[in-house]
């Protein structure tokens, strides 16, 4: 009679702690600390020292076809904006970021990430001009991803239809996620996607979606969730992943439930 009551007091207990099992995703990195800076490999490394269960980046095509690391369309050069895809590599390897680092390529951020042991990283494709351009970013990179051995650590997101589409006829067995909070979980499922990563205002206004999406076997992850009132509401909603400026901070918040 006593073992059957402490399994059961285990199994309740175990019901307990996945209540709030949401893991944390370092957006663009862990870069609200010294020496750090969004979408540098600093800030990956960071997110990886603090054991974030995924480092976001950003990805674009080089005007000479190469994958570079950064978040906005445009970059600030001698006073000059840039548009990334419109730039070849050597003029995009002079800009630096506010730490002191040059805007990186996705090639050195992997050899970087090779040596991370606690993060995965999340790669979210910028949609581009054309769909030439996407589907050759695409391919350049998961192939990358391919020749370093990484596939069971990255996942990939992205606000463009092409570009998901392509990424998972690439890596078939990759968690691809849309971003874009204009798709039903029915149809993201459909689509084959490992689930939907939507803004948080999409989730309030549509938090039935998350049940549905669960029903369904897909993942939920939401972004950019930093203030504490909407992290609560976010682990109220059962979100699988929460993407934050502010990593440290919805962690404690999780561990308090």
């Amino acid at each position: 009679m006593k073992k059957k009551n402490l399994l059961l007091i285990l199994i309740l207990f175990a019901g307990l702690t996945n209540l709030s099992a949401q893991q944390i995703i370092a957006h663009r990195g862990y870069w609200k600390t010294e020496g750090s800076a969004q979408n540098s490999i600093e800030s990956l490394m960071q997110a990886d020292a603090i054991k974030a269960y995924g480092s976001e980046v950003d990805i674009w095509l080089s005007s000479d076809g190469v994958p570079v690391v950064n978040h906005d369309a445009e970059v600030t050069l001698n006073g000059n904006k840039l548009v990334v895809q419109d730039t070849p590599l050597e003029t995009l390897t002079q800009v630096k970021l506010s730490n002191g680092e040059s805007l990186p390529t996705v090639e050195k951020y992997l050899d970087a990430f090779a040596k991370c042991n606690n993060t995965k990283l999340i790669i979210e494709f910028k949609t581009h001009s054309s769909k030439e351009r996407e589907d050759e970013l695409a391919r350049k990179v998961v192939d990358m991803v391919n020749q370093r051995n990484l596939q069971n650590r990255v996942e990939y997101i992205s606000f463009g239809i092409n570009l998901v589409q392509q990424v998972k006829k690439l890596a078939h067995q990759a968690d691809v996620y849309y971003l874009n909070g204009d798709m039903t979980p029915q149809i993201l499922s459909k689509m084959g996607l490992a689930g939907l990563d939507y803004h948080y205002n999409v989730l309030l206004k549509r938090p039935e979606w998350v049940k549905e999406a669960h029903d369904l076997g897909l993942k939920v992850n939401t972004w950019t969730v930093n203030k504490p009132e909407v992290i609560q509401q976010m682990i109220d909603l059962k979100v699988d992943f929460i993407t934050t400026d502010e990593p440290l901070l919805v962690r404690e918040i999780i561990q308090k439930q």
